[in-house]
């Protein structure tokens, strides 16, 4: 069973409750599940080229940053288990997999983009295979597959989730991280959200929707939970005048200066299970 992109039923929950235009038309929202998807995306084909050229000149500049959110990703995860083996799926410049390897994890990556992995190989010498994630064949089963940011852009979320399904041991976790369509933040600059990006972020998902998505594909969901944008500022920005006025907004919005919330932080956040009674394939 895939998404598919469909006027009057919904792509997640297949009701067809009408759905509604928000964001100022660009995306589609079902008011029976909470999923949303971008109204008008074409095949999807033409996305990664994004992510190319002078994209990653600037991306790779701030090595800092990467490093510190990878730090914060695995600190996260290891709150909740302690693979010996890890998958990242989208890993980008290979910086999770250098922050997973020095947490003593037996990680590998594999990434669509081919500046990317010759980054990950050649800068970070990490293990960084090129490819699409769903169609790459794992060299072995691994105890974690985790995906930062990766989940709005492919092509078929279910695809996806059922190949991480397949790529883990039993009682593997799954790691996910996208864009919280649920958050203070979309809410209040609508279609200024910089996270809608219609050209490549093809499905957005609130705690409820990923929950439900993550669930009917086989997994138990242990946690899930969303951060502040806050949350991934490195301490030194924090007093910056942009710092300031997050803090002032996400505590208007919520009555807290915590960088984590249930449900109102840009970044949606979720760890699952696979049940360890079911079989993997």
């Amino acid at each position: 069973m895939t998404l598919q992109m469909e006027a009057t039923r919904c792509p997640l929950c297949h009701q067809a409750a009408g759905d509604e235009p928000v964001f100022g038309g660009l995306l589609r929202r079902c008011p029976a599940c909470e999923f949303h998807w971008t109204a008008a995306n074409g095949d999807g084909a033409h996305q990664w080229d994004l992510f190319d050229g002078t994209y990653y000149q600037r991306y790779f500049a701030r090595a800092g940053q990467w490093r510190y959110e990878a730090a914060r990703r695995m600190r996260w995860l290891l709150s909740a288990t302690r693979p010996r083996s890890l998958l990242e799926a989208g890993s980008a410049g290979g910086y999770f997999i250098e922050a997973a390897r020095r947490a003593g994890i037996a990680a590998d990556g594999v990434e669509l983009s081919e500046v990317c992995v010759r980054h990950a190989r050649d800068k970070l010498k990490m293990p960084v295979r090129q490819g699409c994630f769903e169609t790459v064949t794992p060299t072995t089963a691994v105890d974690a597959v985790c995906a930062f940011h990766v989940l709005e852009h492919v092509d078929e979320p279910r695809r996806f989730l059922t190949k991480a399904r397949a790529s883990l041991t039993t009682g593997g976790w799954l790691a996910l991280e996208v864009p919280n369509i649920a958050s203070s933040s979309a809410q209040r600059q609508g279609g200024s959200w910089p996270h809608l990006q219609p050209d490549c972020h093809r499905w957005h998902f609130s705690a409820r929707s990923l929950t439900a998505l993550v669930e009917e594909c086989g997994f138990v969901v242990e946690r899930c939970d969303t951060v502040f944008a806050r949350y991934y500022m490195r301490p030194s920005r924090l007093p910056s005048p942009s710092g300031m006025s997050l803090l002032f907004a996400d505590w208007a919005a919520c009555g807290s200066p915590r960088t984590t919330h249930p449900r109102l932080g840009d970044h949606l956040r979720l760890l699952a299970r696979l049940p360890e009674n079911l079989p993997i394939r």
